[in-house]
């Protein structure tokens, strides 16, 4: 009690400390423009003190923004009893009795071409026939992913759970009450004045999401020092019996996952306690798409004609995700490309315009690609499937090996939602591959819709624990089998 009055008694100091300093910026330029008018100066001399106060401001809200680190995260590896290998999938489509031998042979075309592999993990009420899609089952699975993520996020950080003051759970098809943040806190006995959120219906952008609600919490509350965000998706509820075709994707893709990171503002946590931080946040951007009504329309849950519930994918949304993509490139690059490769671009786009003026037929009617290789070390792409992450790939400008992470995770664990992005930070570190000073990318892409991006900046050296890394998580004890030749 007496650390946190001590912090804020500090706290109160410097914002008024910044307060006289604002004050006195601003009369000095007063002064200025006072001087300015009254010597008859020239017209260009107005725009100095102006100038000076405008980068005074800059400098100040700069200043006053937290650094936000990553101390460390968790992804969960489930028991191999849940595994479900392809051949064992389709052959349990055929025996359950709800679908039809068109809907058992279009799932069976999808899979197939999706580049999944065998060692995919559904949650324990989709193993029995016919599915048991219950209430208490989807319970059941909350229970089974949090608990043991959670459990080795802070085995491996050394933070209690009595040291989280703030937690933001993402999962996006269900949302039970009490809150799965509730059942969180009820288990590990957190703080009485621990702020808790539950985000639903946000599909797999929603990690990013549940990291903005984290960053804005610890920028706002000087004394909080941890906050956790868990992403889930609970495959239970998201199972469909029907014969939509436009539904049945879902069973294709999504496979049981968690993960959990844990995050700090580094100048909110108490002298000595501080945990080490693997990870600075050096970029967020979010970009929705959620007025135009072919966006909004272009992912959905509805009942199918015989009244059985499904997620279902709209007509177009390929090009909807597209031109969803373009405008979040454009905000995105301005934050974390350099200045070279932006004057680059800048430079290629009006040559390509002037080109297209003059209806140049030899010049063709490409657009240019900022070079993304620049901005980040290492991508974390949408784990949509094979087809979907080359094409993704491709339009980035991007290489196999940079979309090695998301086609070895789809392999390995299928689609996660929100928590692939981090079974692909996972294989990356377990690789070997994360060094001092790199940056690594995560972008999402979610309904409404929205694309979101994180860029992280690795802190300390990712060499003298690679090999710890690659024994322990999601990926122990299979990482060398990686990257697969055939996915």
């Amino acid at each position: 009690m007496a650390v946190d009055m001590d912090i804020a008694h500090r706290d109160h100091l410097l914002a008024a400390l910044h307060g006289v300093l604002g004050a006195a910026v601003f009369a000095l330029c007063l002064v200025a423009e006072i001087f300015v008018f009254a010597f008859r100066r020239h017209a260009v001399m107005y725009l100095v003190p102006a100038a000076a106060m405008l980068l005074f401001c800059r400098f100040r809200r700069r200043a006053a923004e937290k650094e936000i680190g990553l101390v460390d995260f968790a992804c969960l590896k489930p028991p191999r009893r849940l595994r479900i290998p392809v051949a064992a999938l389709l052959e349990h489509f055929r025996l359950i009795g709800c679908f039809d031998d068109g809907s058992v042979e279009f799932m069976t075309k999808v899979i197939e071409a999706s580049g999944m592999g065998n060692e995919t993990y559904f949650p324990p009420s989709l193993h029995y026939i016919p599915p048991a899609a219950t209430h208490a089952a989807a319970v059941q699975e909350a229970h089974m992913l949090f608990f043991p993520t959670l459990d080795d996020l802070f085995a491996r950080t050394g933070v209690p759970p009595s040291a989280v003051e703030a937690l933001v759970v993402n999962c996006s098809g269900f949302c039970p009450a009490p809150s799965l943040a509730a059942i969180i806190a009820n288990k590990y006995r957190m703080r009485p004045d621990v702020k808790t959120f539950n985000l639903s219906g946000m599909g797999c952008a929603a990690g990013v999401v549940g990291m903005d609600v984290a960053r804005g919490l610890l920028r706002t509350h000087a004394a909080m020092a941890y906050a956790v965000v868990v992403s889930a998706e609970i495959v239970t509820v998201g199972w469909y019996s029907g014969r939509e075709h436009g539904k049945l994707l879902l069973n294709c893709y999504f496979r049981t996952g968690c993960s959990a990171a844990l995050v700090t503002a580094t100048s909110n946590v108490r002298g000595g306690a501080a945990a080490p931080v693997r990870y600075r946040l050096a970029s967020l951007t979010r970009t929705n798409q959620t007025a135009n009504d072919r966006s909004y329309r272009s992912g959905y849950r509805d009942e199918d004609g015989e009244g059985v519930t499904g997620f279902t994918l709209g007509q177009g949304v390929g090009r909807m995700v597209s031109e969803l993509l373009r405008a979040h490139l454009v905000t995105l690059s301005l934050s974390i490309l350099p200045w070279r490769e932006q004057l680059r671009y800048v430079a290629a786009a009006l040559l390509a315009s002037a080109r297209r003026r003059r209806r140049d037929k030899l010049a063709g009617g490409t657009v240019p690609l900022p070079d993304f290789r620049t901005a980040a070390d290492h991508f974390c792409l949408p784990s949509s499937g094979r087809p979907m992450i080359w094409r993704l790939g491709q339009g980035l400008g991007l290489g196999e090996r940079e979309m090695e992470a998301a086609l070895m995770t789809f392999h390995r664990f299928g689609n996660q939602s929100a928590a692939s992005l981090w079974y692909q930070l996972a294989y990356l570190e377990a690789k070997g591959r994360v060094r001092a000073g790199d940056t690594v990318w995560q972008l999402g892409v979610g309904s409404g819709l929205k694309a979101n991006s994180l860029v992280w900046e690795r802190v300390a050296d990712a060499g003298d624990d690679a090999g710890e890394r690659a024994l322990q998580g999601p990926w122990m004890n299979c990482i060398h089998k990686y990257p697969v030749t055939e996915t």
